[in-house]
């Protein structure tokens, strides 16, 4: 029979053959303290009660019940890519950032797209926002810009982001998704959010995968040039490969 084992099913195998540690060295607990028994709890003689003293035990317990990282609230799925931000025009008389600093320069970037509303199992067709999340790793540190694929939002005041992402999200009666009694009521009662709604129900909620649609940083930024003075700016992340939807394919 064929070996059918790919190359991550072998991946702790070979990390044990490059970093083998002697048979002598035992397990430790999270502070590093060796444990001498590790399948067994300690007890009061062979069949009596478990010792609350058994730290093992505790340390054991407390590592199960956190080793799941709980599902994101929002942006729970999304892809990765690596690449390079490149300064094509002279800003540096609205920033004395580095990365702005002469034309040319390269700064490595990660870029997480993402789909807002949904769970881990969402389809990847469903109409939604789609995020972005983008990392700078700069001279002077890392630096993190987020946003998405429309160049307004729902709300304008924090106070309401709880509340607009329950409409989102399940009911809690229910667990039904979506709750359009729940979207609805407060998408028309908040009337600042029609912008958005409008835009989201165009073409815009279903693009053709992430390298066809544009970028907007959520938040209006203040940028400090060298002397000091400030200069507010928003980001936009504009297509190369032009705008496509789902349903040109339909």
């Amino acid at each position: 029979m064929p070996n059918t084992r790919g190359p991550a099913d072998n991946q702790l195998l070979e990390y044990v053959a490059k970093n083998k540690k002697p048979e002598t060295e035992s397990a430790t607990t999270t502070t590093g303290q060796p444990i001498v028994y590790k399948d067994a709890s300690l007890t009061v003689g062979p069949k009596g009660p478990i010792l609350f003293q058994d730290y093992v035990l505790y340390d054991e317990l407390a590592h199960f019940s956190r080793e799941r990282i709980p599902e994101r609230v929002v942006h729970a799925k999304g892809a990765g890519a690596f690449g390079y931000f490149e300064v094509t025009h002279d800003i540096t008389k609205y920033t004395a950032a580095k990365v702005f600093s002469q034309i040319g320069k390269k700064t490595p970037i990660a870029v997480r797209f993402s789909q807002v509303a949904g769970e881990m199992g969402y389809p990847d067709t469903v109409r939604d926002l789609r995020g972005f999340a983008i990392k700078f790793y700069t001279e002077d540190g890392i630096w993190d810009l987020v946003g998405n694929n429309t160049p307004i939002f729902f709300i304008r005041d924090t106070v309401l982001f709880p509340s607009f992402i329950h409409i989102l999200k399940r009911n809690p009666t229910t667990h039904i998704r979506p709750d359009y009694d729940m979207f609805w009521d407060f998408i028309s009662l908040r009337p600042e959010t029609t912008h958005q709604t409008v835009m989201f129900f165009t073409d815009r909620g279903i693009p053709d995968g992430y390298r066809y649609m544009h970028g907007y940083g959520s938040n209006t930024f203040a940028f400090v040039n060298a002397e000091g003075k400030f200069y507010y700016c928003k980001f936009h992340y504009l297509t190369d490969q032009g705008l496509l939807i789902f349903s040109q394919f339909f």
